[in-house]
């Protein structure tokens, strides 16, 4: 095996970067992201070397790559590698390390840097790149210097193994290794003669205890007595991008019918793309909540929440009203409790519950009104939104939600898509797997995460504002490196929607210029420059033709105008309406 990589040999920089890539491979590494430079040409002509075993993917804009390897690791589930040269490079990666903290995705982010003693001395292309992002790595370390000794070789694979694993446990996460090299940086003879370790060196002995590590088995978790014995609880499934979705919504489905209690499910939770597993789903609870009468009634004695809280601020504030006994389960070993209530974190993944028979003593009124309201709220929803024929923002996701095919990747940006979704996604057995950056909740690399979900992925969807969209338009230069397909829905409403819902809308100056940023830019010219096929949607009819099939490769936009404040205005008269234009006599 070690004959394939005669290149290691020629100094002992291409011998340790031969080294770090080996393990990775025996790891079970699938792909690696390469930004262009000069420090990193070690590891760069190493996983180039590895080819096919590791997919490495050249992309120029440090940013975009980043953001590429999360979406490729949000879609897959494994570590994705980036790697960089010394300098500002590695700073480009700080907002998807960021995100990937806080989303807990694998990334194994490698920054080349300058030997000890060209720091701090004016030498180009050098900044103090030791503990670059802050506290937000799973864990962090410099690498020795490259040293042809049998010995740190060995102490390299172990550091490189420890790295791989501490980006999966205990929670998912950035791992940054800092890697110095001194020149040669090509694979140029450096005077080392390495002759005398190619006899003692035996790749099978060497790399022997290298092993993708397996899941430690965990017991089933009982379920409380205190929840067996409360006719008043609730489930909230919220923010989530497991990686075996139906298994997760089944364990949550299970729970739920086991308790007798309805499970709100978050827009972003994969609970609302497999319904039929679940009869006591909510997806209108946000506007329910809207409705006073109804949000005091409904009030619960407990609850369980399964992953992150979700994006709604009628919800949060619902709970931080009635102040139920709270339960969090996730495996993180984060706080996911931003309301600081009574409440219980559960280190344990809701597949892990055990399932048991419900007494069937108890009553379930509670969870009847619950049913009850959503089938009428769901039902003035779908009937106001059948019958709007203009293009509105709002009805996009609602629409999106029943067409796509089976299976499809879709990312959703953030500001309105996500609220949106939210709002009026309808609840299908489509299996829709929906991505997000729901981390930190920034538009930075909206594009470049959406074509690393899509990269060697099913024909793939993106929905996405017209700022997030011009936030990253660097991501298009990744179009010749990307494999399968990409839809883009453009909402162009030019500008910052999600302001037009908040109090400073009603303060212009400075609104318009300072929140509302419209760009006044030309898609299908913005297209054109990338070669990104462009068309203008003008009726839903043509969206839904056009989003189902979906092409099997390239990327596209499509385009939808619409009007910025018309539609805040929409929000604003019809999303409490919704649970107020019934009558309430059931809860009376």
């Amino acid at each position: 095996m070690f004959d394939l990589m005669p290149i290691a040999f020629r100094n002992v920089n291409q011998l340790w970067a031969y080294i770090l890539t080996e393990t990775l491979k025996r790891l079970r590494l699938t792909c690696a992201i390469v930004c262009p430079g000069s420090r990193s040409t070690p590891l760069a002509v190493a996983f180039a070397q590895q080819v096919p075993e590791i997919e490495a993917i050249s992309i120029l804009d440090e940013r975009s790559a980043a953001f590429f390897a999360l979406g490729q690791a949000q879609a897959t589930g494994r570590p994705v590698v980036i790697v960089c040269t010394s300098g500002t490079a590695g700073a480009n990666f700080y907002s998807a390390v960021i995100e990937a903290s806080y989303s807990r995705v694998p990334l194994l982010i490698l920054t080349t840097d300058r030997p000890p003693e060209l720091r701090d001395c004016h030498s180009g292309q050098t900044i103090d790149q030791l503990r670059l992002y802050g506290n937000y790595p799973n864990w962090q370390t410099e690498l020795a210097l490259p040293s042809a000794d049998l010995g740190m070789l060995a102490y390299l694979r172990q550091t490189v193994i420890h790295s791989w694993e501490r980006t999966q446990t205990p929670t998912k996460g950035p791992v940054h290794l800092n890697i110095p090299f001194r020149d040669p940086l090509a694979p140029l003879p450096d005077g080392i003669d390495l002759s005398y370790l190619r006899s003692q060196f035996h790749p099978e002995d060497f790399f022997a205890g290298v092993a993708n590590p397996f899941p430690i088995p965990h017991s089933p978790f009982p379920i409380p007595q205190k929840w067996k014995e409360c006719d008043r609880g609730i489930i909230i499934a919220g923010v989530a991008q497991p990686s075996q979705p139906e298994e997760y919504c089944r364990a949550i489905a299970h729970l739920s019918q086991t308790l007798k209690w309805p499970v709100l499910a978050e827009g972003l939770s994969p609970v609302r793309n497999y319904a039929k597993l679940n009869p006591y789903l909510i997806s209108t609870y946000d506007l329910i909540l809207r409705n006073q009468q109804l949000a005091k009634q409904l009030a619960p004695e407990m609850v369980i929440q399964v992953g992150e809280m979700p994006t709604s601020k009628e919800l949060r504030t619902w709970i931080d009203a009635t102040q139920p006994r709270r339960w969090v389960i996730d495996k993180s070993d984060q706080n996911l409790d931003p309301l600081h209530g009574r409440t219980t974190h559960l280190r344990i993944s809701v597949e892990e519950i055990k399932v048991e028979e419900r007494n069937l003593s108890l009553s379930s009124d509670y969870l009847q009104q619950w049913c009850d309201a959503e089938a009428k709220v769901r039902l003035a929803v779908d009937e106001t939104m059948g019958k709007i024929d203009e293009i509105i923002e709002s009805k996009a996701a609602w629409l999106i939600s029943q067409i796509l095919p089976p299976g499809t990747p879709l990312f959703i940006a953030n500001s309105m898509p996500v609220r949106d979704v939210e709002y009026f996604w309808k609840p299908n057995n489509l299996g829709v797997r929906s991505h997000f950056n729901r981390g930190a909740n920034g538009i930075d690399g909206t594009l470049s995460t959406a074509l690393g979900m899509a990269h060697r992925q099913q024909s793939s969807v993106m929905l996405t504002g017209d700022l997030a969209l011009l936030h990253d338009t660097n991501g298009f230069l990744i179009r010749n490196k990307f494999v399968g397909h990409l839809t883009i829905v453009l909402i162009n409403n030019n500008g910052g929607g999600i302001f037009e819902m908040l109090p400073i809308a009603k303060f212009e100056p400075p609104f318009e210029e300072f929140f509302g940023t419209p760009q006044d830019i030309d898609f299908a010219q913005l297209c054109a420059t990338y070669n990104v096929q462009h068309e203008l949607i003008t009726s839903w009819q043509q969206l839904q033709q056009e989003l189902n099939p979906l092409p099997a490769t390239g990327i596209r936009v499509l385009e939808l105008r619409t009007n910025r404040k018309a539609d805040a205005k929409w929000r604003q008269d019809n999303l409490r309406k919704f649970a107020t234009d019934w009558h309430l006599s059931f809860y009376c």
